[in-house]
């Protein structure tokens, strides 16, 4: 585990990746009513558009969860920041993207990271304002990933109490788990959902809309959270569009 006494890590956990991934568990919701549990993700072709961050190969040692989403070069993924980079560490080499990745099965193969593109002031300090990441994976055998998959639309100033699907890879497990729930203001820039489940690696998986656009990752408050109830995210507003238009241009 990384080096911190309180609270589980929700991204990968070996000991290379411990100094990084400092990564989100996430918080326990408030109140008396328990929240629902995350479900094993049926297959789909939408679903096949999220996938796992892993080092060099697709069984290799996992980061997080990442999510195609629609660009112009087509190449491009959306995820949290503390998954693929750190203050200490700076970013981290070797990841590959693994869309629609089942019980040791990669439909699609491994898509190669290519570049990372963070908020300076997420490089500066980490600060969970900025917890968003946008990153190019290379082609593979002349096609870029979303051609071989599809892509989400980014959706931005969309509001808080919106219904998202979330679906991602715990470490745990072999295939995805899966939770449809309503978003909630944690504060003006912050957003949260609560559903049991969402442990180590499920940072970065995507918040996803009945019309398809993705409207948070996992990640942002407390690195997405503290235990697996509870799930946060920054709010995906002016700052997340601009570092769009900065890893697309």
């Amino acid at each position: 585990m990384p080096p911190r006494p309180v609270r589980p890590a929700r991204a990968a956990q070996t000991v290379a990746l411990a100094a990084l991934l400092l990564a989100a568990g996430t918080a326990c919701g408030s109140g008396d009513q328990q929240p629902p549990t995350a479900r094993v993700a049926p297959q789909s072709p939408a679903g096949d558009r999220i996938g796992t961050l892993s080092i060099r190969t697709a069984q290799g040692p996992r980061a997080c969860t990442a999510s195609v989403v629609q660009s112009p070069r087509r190449n491009l993924l959306v995820t949290a920041a503390h998954c693929v980079q750190s203050r200490r560490i700076g970013l981290l080499d070797g990841l590959v993207f693994t869309p629609g990745y089942r019980n040791g099965y990669s439909p699609y193969g491994s898509w190669p990271v290519q570049s990372i593109t963070v908020d300076p002031r997420w490089s500066a300090g980490n600060d969970p304002e900025y917890d968003v990441a946008f990153v190019t994976v290379r082609p593979v055998a002349g096609r870029e990933v979303e051609d071989a998959v599809g892509g989400n639309p980014l959706g931005t100033d969309q509001g808080f109490d919106q219904p998202v699907s979330v679906t991602g890879y715990p470490n745990e497990r072999d295939e995805p788990i899966t939770c449809s729930v309503r978003t909630r203001a944690q504060s003006r820039t912050q957003e949260r959902f609560d559903c049991s489940g969402y442990s180590d690696g499920t940072s970065g998986s995507p918040w996803v809309t009945p019309a398809g656009a993705v409207i948070g990752v996992i990640g942002g408050y407390q690195e997405g959270g503290e235990s697996p109830g509870t799930s946060y995210s920054i709010t995906f507003d002016g700052r997340v569009a601009e570092l769009y238009r900065r890893a697309t241009s």
